[in-house]
């Protein structure tokens, strides 16, 4: 049926049956090694799109926090700005309280200096006035003495009591012996009791005297009620008439006032014979001037 091939022919259809058959399995393997790199890169692709799709959202991401930052950058200049306008609103403010201070501390120092001047002219005023109070003093006190030494005999007997007390010298004269009972009228020995007073009190011209009437706390009846109807009036009767008297031995009016009492400032009590002698006095008091 077949035909005799020669030898050599049958060696090329050998090699060439070899040869068609290894040609196909090299182009298989080609073909799958073609197809594991393919679908390497495809793996390959796909890493990096979704590595692409992640980038994306990090640029977004940082995109927005740019964005942000820019936003925080333009509110820091605008808070940058206001801020420095307060700071330089601030200085300025500043400036006026250190000058308005400066000014204040300096009319306060030129105030302390002429409080300082005051305060000198105060002290060296008090210092007069003490020395004028110590010869006040004095001369109050050299009319005491004297009144002392001029009425010892009716000091001693209890008719005239002398105090003084805080530059106020008191000359308490019972009423026995200036008036009569009863009466405003000054007796005889009275006037030549005030007369004795007066002297001294004449060298007195820069005090007031106050001449008090007082009574004791019996009231007036009978016909020395008609005429005084209170030891009101009996004690503002009696003190009148010594002021009178006074003035009219040359004492200056104007250092004089007279004063009435009654029975209401009384030096004892009023339920003995003796207590009510005491009350019923005329007192005569210097006092410094107003």
């Amino acid at each position: 049926m077949f035909q005799k091939i020669p030898g050599l022919a049958v060696v090329v259809v050998v090699f060439l049956i070899l040869g068609v058959g290894m040609g196909g399995c090299v182009a298989k393997s080609d073909y799958l090694l073609k197809q594991a790199e393919a679908n390497a890169l495809n793996r390959d692709l796909a890493a990096v799109t979704t590595q692409n799709s992640d980038f994306k959202a990090q640029i977004e991401k940082m995109t927005a926090a740019t964005e942000g930052l820019i936003a925080d950058k333009d509110r820091l200049i605008v808070d940058t700005e206001r801020l420095e306008k307060e700071r330089t609103d601030l200085d300025a403010r500043l400036n006026r309280i250190t000058e308005e201070s400066n000014r204040t501390i300096e009319e306060l120092r030129n105030r302390n200096t002429e409080l300082e001047g005051d305060k000198q002219m105060f002290a060296e005023s008090i210092s007069l006035l003490e020395k004028t109070k110590e010869v006040e003093v004095r001369t109050v006190s050299k009319t005491y003495e004297d009144l002392l030494s001029e009425m010892k005999s009716e000091i001693a007997q209890g008719q005239i009591a002398i105090t003084e007390l805080k530059g106020k010298l008191t000359v308490d004269v019972v009423d026995k012996i200036l008036f009569d009972s009863g009466q405003t009228e000054i007796r005889p020995e009275g006037l030549g009791v005030l007369k004795r007073v007066v002297e001294i009190l004449m060298t007195v011209t820069d005090k007031m005297i106050r001449v008090e009437g007082h009574t004791d706390s019996i009231p007036t009846a009978g016909a020395l009620a008609k005429r005084y109807p209170t030891n009101w009036e009996l004690s503002a009767a009696r003190a009148l008439n010594v002021t009178r008297y006074l003035e009219k031995q040359g004492i200056d009016p104007s250092l004089l006032a007279a004063v009435a009492f009654g029975e209401y400032q009384p030096i004892a009590e009023n339920d003995t014979p003796e207590g009510r002698a005491k009350n019923r006095r005329i007192a005569i008091i210097l006092l410094p001037k107003e």
